[in-house]
Parts: C-alpha cells; structure tokens; sequence
C-alpha cells in the first residue's frame, strides 16, 4: 500500500520517519539524496559504479533512479523518493545545496588547535590589541567576522531556519535570491577560500544534512521557530564575494581544464581516471578514526593532483577545495593539519607535472 503523504512538517517533531523528512524537503524545492543509515555520509554507490569509474553526469544509474555518486544523484520526485526510503527505511537524508540555491553556514563546535590569528578570518587583519581569549570554535570567529561588520551573528538569526548537530555544532541556513551569483563549498581550515576559522560553506558542489535525520551520533535538530531558510544577508553576500567563493559555473564533480580538442578531453578524462580512486581511497578512511594511513593517502592524492595541475588537466583552485572538502570529511578534526598535508603535497607536485601518458 502507497504511504500518505506527510502534511505537516517533520521538523515539529524529534521522532519523524526519514521518509516524511525526504518529502518535506522536496517540497521546498530541496532536491534530496539518501545517507547510509545513521551516518551524516552519502550512500554507497552500487558495485559497478564502485568498479568502473566515471563522472557522474555518465551514470546510467542516476537517470535509472538509483542513489549512486551521493548528491549528484539528488531529486524532488515523490515517485523516487519514495521508491528509495520505502524500500529502505533506515537512510538518513541528505540535501543538494546548489540545485536548491541554499548557502549553508556549517559552524563547527570541535575542539582545535587555533591557529595564527591571520588564519583566523581569511583577509582580515586582526591587530595585537583584539583580544582572542576566549575563542575556541567557529561560534566565536563568526561572532567576530559579524562584529567586524557590526551585525548580528548568523548563529542568532531566528528568522532563519538552523539546525543544531549532533557534535554540538550549527547549521545556518540561507536561500539565494540571486541564482545567477553561485557560491561554491569550502572549510573553513581553508587558507585560500574561507570565510571564518571552522565554519564551512555549504552551496554548489556540496551537501547538508536534512534537519530532522537520525544519527549514531544523535538527531539534526531544528533551533527557535523558523522552519525555512530567510534570504542570504547582503552582508554576508559581500563576505562571500570577498573571500572568493562566488564563481560563474555550477557545481563540478572533478574541476577539469577546459577541453579545447579531442587529446584535450581525452586528457581530462585520464586525469578523472587516475585521481578518483586515490580521493576515495582517502574518504574510505572516514569510519576508521586510526590506522587507516589517511596522511599518506590524502598526501599522495594531493601530490597526484599537483602532478595533474603542473600538466594543465586539472583547475588548481578547485581541485584544491575538492581535497579540503574530501579530507575534511574523512578528518573533521584536524583542519590544520589537512592544509599543511594538501599545501605542501600540492606544490611538491606541480614541479613534476604528470600527464596521462607519463612524466614530461
């Protein structure tokens, strides 16, 4: 028997089916994938997709209604939807940030080591006379950056929907009114593209955990009343301008150099080839918090990449924000540590650069 669909919405409630939640969020416009059960990680692919490498765009499994490679997999189709969580009932929920024009602040809450008071909030200078005693989390480096600017810090917008997780930390959600102005994802360990120590950026290219889904860890949990995200502030617009995260293309699964030819794509689709299972090998290190070898294995990805890049394959700045965002994920809690690994291997690479075909 079909189930009824849902009405209300499931964020009154701590104990709502993950499907009700998937609906709901569909009905905002929110296209949504499944997360493996009680975990904040997409799905796994099937196994063909985890034999046979590719870009997600060539897939035959997404237009054949199956979950695989995570949010590019992600829908609004109630059909689908409830195909997926009828059958499998124990998915979490994810969200595809950039089809929904979401811009979603991620605070994190973890304990870390802080950094060099330049890092702490990307091309702002904090002078000797700003007291940092005190601050720990991306709580107070957002607290900051909105004082700087004499504003409220999003952590305190009630008009806003946010979504407290499980490890204590908040997401903060907005809506993009202006879909031509696309933002893409970072973290905030990033030196390059970030906007404020441990707060990442969720947009184009990324995914956020639907309020309401279930964790080992605990439940996404709606604070205050707002239910739906309020329209991106233009101050924070301005912040994410300045801090280069607004692009002029959508989402990329592995930023290629723009083909010029048929060697040229060829290249590209080498280059996909021969970094894609060294970027899983160190995202399969996620459940294994030790002895997994992740460093040398996000630093042999990160030194392959730089190989790619010194060869014009790959686009540096994203593929850099590709491995933060792989590394992050495997390792939330050693940011700085994942900068150094990913810096160094990266420019160690680039001096040798590779090409598909064999070292120039």
């Amino acid at each position: 028997m079909a189930r009824h669909v849902a009405t209300s919405s499931p964020l009154r409630s701590g104990c709502a089916e993950q499907l009700d939640v998937a609906r709901w969020c569909a009905a905002q416009g929110w296209p949504v994938h499944p997360l493996a059960p009680r975990q904040k990680t997409p799905a796994a692919n099937c196994e063909r997709c985890r034999r046979a490498r590719h870009q997600p765009a060539e897939c035959p499994c997404i237009p054949a209604g199956r979950w695989c490679h995570g949010f590019h997999a992600a829908t609004t189709s109630p059909a689908r939807i409830d195909a997926w969580w009828s059958a499998h009932p124990r998915l979490g929920v994810g969200v595809s940030c950039g089809p929904a024009n979401l811009v979603v602040l991620d605070v994190d809450a973890h304990s870390a080591q802080i950094p060099d008071r330049s890092r702490l909030l990307p091309g702002i200078a904090i002078g000797p006379q700003v007291t940092l005693s005190g601050l720990a989390t991306g709580f107070d480096t957002l607290a900051l950056l909105a004082a700087l600017r004499h504003q409220a810090s999003p952590a305190e917008d009630g008009e806003t929907l946010r979504v407290r997780t499980p490890s204590g930390g908040l997401h903060v959600w907005y809506l993009n009114l202006n879909p031509e102005t696309r933002y893409r994802s970072s973290t905030g360990s990033s030196p390059k593209i970030a906007l404020a120590w441990q707060v990442d950026i969720r947009s184009d290219g990324g995914y956020i955990v639907a309020p309401a889904t279930r964790t080992t860890a605990g439940t996404y949990t709606r604070v205050g009343k707002a239910r739906r995200p309020a329209p991106l502030p233009d101050w924070l617009a301005g912040e994410l301008a300045r801090t280069g995260h607004t692009q002029d293309t959508q989402e990329h699964s592995l930023p290629t150099a723009a083909p010029s030819g048929p060697s040229r794509r060829r290249a590209a689709a080498s280059a996909f080839r021969i970094l894609s299972p060294l970027l899983e090998a160190v995202a399969a290190c996620r459940p294994i918090p030790e002895g997994a070898g992740f460093t040398e294995k996000l630093n042999r990805a990160a030194f392959t990449a730089g190989g790619l890049i010194g060869g014009g394959h790959l686009v540096e700045a994203d593929t850099r924000t590709l491995l933060m965002e792989i590394a992050h994920s495997a390792r939330p809690h050693q940011g700085y540590r994942n900068v150094s690994v990913i810096d160094s291997a990266l420019s160690a690479g680039k001096k040798r650069p590779f090409h598909p075909k064999g070292r120039s």
